[in-house]
């Protein structure tokens, strides 16, 4: 498995506030870079990690402290319940496709290598990019470019891979390429491609559903001056968030209470979004678009 140095990564453990003895949880494990940091500031404290893909079994940890848990992190209560767990010192979530997903051509992530369309970040799961773009209508298809990728003209893309797949059916990534040449900008092409792989990955994963579900249940999970730590990718995981963190719910809707204080379960540590230096993104091309924001459960 590749590994790499994550993306804001003393950034996300200071954030933590890591206690020795308290109980964390990374949801987003990878090639283990934020649990290996997290665990070699514990001494009696536990902490707890997630990840869908099972290629990342392969990297567990071998630390009495920890566990590895091969599951979505929106079923982050049930697990934490399974282990008898109800409160938690922190959490940690780096939003995003991993460098070894991005970099394994047979997973289907990589604009640069080709692949068969899967983009499934859990293998064992039954959609596939593949079903996406060779049975999806056209209409399902524009909103899907057109939401998750911010995609103006989604409509004519999405009218173009219909076209295409009455002749041939779309099955790698450079069928999907050739798909779209014609449509593709030339001088923004690599940027375009990421934004159309990145719309069928995140509903392939159904991500925006699974990152709503994992927020709403880390603020029940979230003990007094608890700490989560939120690295997203993109602006509609980002504005998820920063709801959340500002507004105390993920619609943004500011609720107050008698005396006309914003009613929420956060202070944010970070009133500004934290963004990688020049230099990391020079040395991480892949770390441009990260945001961190950083809360704690009042």
């Amino acid at each position: 498995m590749s590994y790499h140095n994550p993306v804001l990564l003393k950034e996300c453990i200071q954030g933590l506030n890591i206690k020795p003895n308290g109980i964390y949880v990374d949801v987003t494990f990878g090639s283990g870079g934020h649990s290996s940091q997290i665990l070699s500031k514990l001494k009696e404290g536990r902490l707890i990690s997630f990840d869908q893909d099972q290629k990342t079994l392969d990297n567990t940890i071998n630390n009495n402290s920890f566990k590895l848990i091969n599951a979505n992190f929106r079923y982050l209560r049930h697990f934490l319940r399974v282990e008898k767990i109800d409160k938690v010192d922190g959490i940690l979530a780096d939003l995003g496709v991993s460098s070894y997903q991005f970099d394994n051509a047979d997973r289907g992530f990589s604009i640069r290598l080709e692949g068969n369309l899967d983009m499934r970040m859990n293998t064992k799961s039954s959609l596939t990019a593949k079903d996406v773009i060779n049975k999806y209508t056209e209409s399902e298809l524009s909103n899907i470019l057109f939401t998750y990728g911010d995609i103006r003209n989604s409509k004519n893309i999405a009218k173009q891979i219909i076209i295409y797949r009455r002749d041939i059916e779309i099955t790698t990534t450079n069928d999907l390429i050739n798909a779209l040449e014609g449509m593709i900008p030339h001088k923004k092409r690599n940027q375009f491609l990421a934004r159309v792989f990145q719309s069928i990955r995140i509903e392939v994963n159904d991500e925006i559903n699974s990152l709503k579900e994992m927020l709403s249940d880390s603020i029940d999970l979230l003990g007094k001056k608890g700490r989560i730590v939120v690295l997203s990718y993109h602006s509609i995981e980002d504005r998820l968030v920063k709801n959340l963190f500002k507004k105390g719910n993920l619609e943004g809707i500011i609720k107050k209470d008698f005396f006309g204080n914003i009613k929420k379960p956060l202070n944010e540590i970070n009133t500004k979004v934290i963004v990688p230096s020049a230099q990391e993104v020079l040395n991480n091309s892949r770390s441009k678009s990260a945001k961190l924001r950083i809360a704690e459960k009042i």
